[in-house]
């Protein structure tokens, strides 16, 4: 960007015209320095006639503000610019603001970059160069303002699918809890019937066992009173002796000698029947012979 440099002739109302002459001398100087590239002795110039010699001209104010934002020193040049838009010249008025305007145009600062550059304009219609830096500064900052907006979106809609992550993370949450919830009351139920099961396995086991010792006892009992009876029997037999032979005559009511004959007939009956036995024929008659 080309930047206008002005110098005009400062009417100093001295009595000396020595002064007039080093001031005139000094301009001279700073304006041979800034175009040559030496923007370090005209800023020494313009500061000798501003500081040191007390001459309070808004171009010296602007020219030493070129030479201090050539320099790239914008710290110390952004004052002597604000100092020119207090100007009584509409056009330096004008180039300050101007400026101002190229030095705020950063991403964070195009609405200030723009406000200046628009009181360029209306100070001086025809600065092309600021209005040039306008139409930049607004198609930068229009562009500013459409990524902000997708920025926006992009959060807006990460807030959103974060807020639905989270709310369906929670739902699952929640859902997991209900689950365990469940499935404790199931386990809870299940031991609950398994103890149930349990007890009712010890009832069964108890009641068998007490049965098992009933009937052992009762077995026993049986037992011990069949030994028992056994025990009296054989104490009643013991002390019973047994009949002799003339007392079971006796209740039969037969004598001894009858008896005797008795048994005296039966032993030869059973002679003769053991005789009889021994003639019988061991082979078959034969058929064709006369039974005499």
């Amino acid at each position: 960007m080309k930047i206008l440099l002005t110098l005009v002739a400062v009417f100093i109302s001295l009595s000396d015209p020595s002064e007039i002459a080093r001031s005139n001398k000094l301009k001279e100087l700073a304006k041979e320095s800034f175009e040559n590239g030496d923007y370090q002795g005209a800023i020494k110039n313009y500061s000798f006639l501003i500081d040191s010699m007390g001459m309070d001209d808004d171009e010296l104010f602007l020219n030493r503000a070129h030479s201090y934002y050539l320099e790239g020193d914008t710290s110390n040049a952004k004052p002597d610019y604000q100092n020119a838009t207090a100007s009584n010249s509409s056009k330096l008025r004008s180039l300050a603001h101007q400026q101002l305007g190229v030095m705020a145009k950063d991403k964070n600062k195009l609405d200030e970059s723009l406000a200046h550059l628009k009181s360029s304009l209306k100070n001086d219609p025809s600065n092309e160069q600021a209005r040039y830096d306008y139409e930049v500064v607004k198609r930068l900052a229009n562009e500013q303002k459409e990524q902000d907006q997708d920025k926006e979106g992009e959060d807006n809609k990460d807030q959103k699918d974060q807020e639905k992550s989270d709310e369906q993370k929670e739902q699952e949450n929640q859902q997991d809890q209900e689950n365990q919830q469940d499935q404790e009351g199931d386990e809870g139920e299940q031991d609950q019937q398994n103890q149930e099961q349990k007890d009712q396995e010890q009832e069964g086991e108890q009641d068998q066992k007490q049965q098992k010792e009933g009937e052992e006892k009762k077995e026993g009992e049986e037992q011990q009173q069949q030994g028992e009876e056994s025990k009296e029997e054989g104490e009643e037999n013991k002390e019973a002796p047994k009949p002799s032979t003339q007392q079971k005559l006796e209740n039969m009511n037969i004598s001894e000698e009858k008896a005797r004959m008795i048994l005296e007939a039966m032993q030869n009956n059973e002679i003769q029947y053991i005789q009889q036995q021994r003639r019988k024929p061991t082979k078959p008659r034969d058929s064709d012979k006369p039974d005499w």
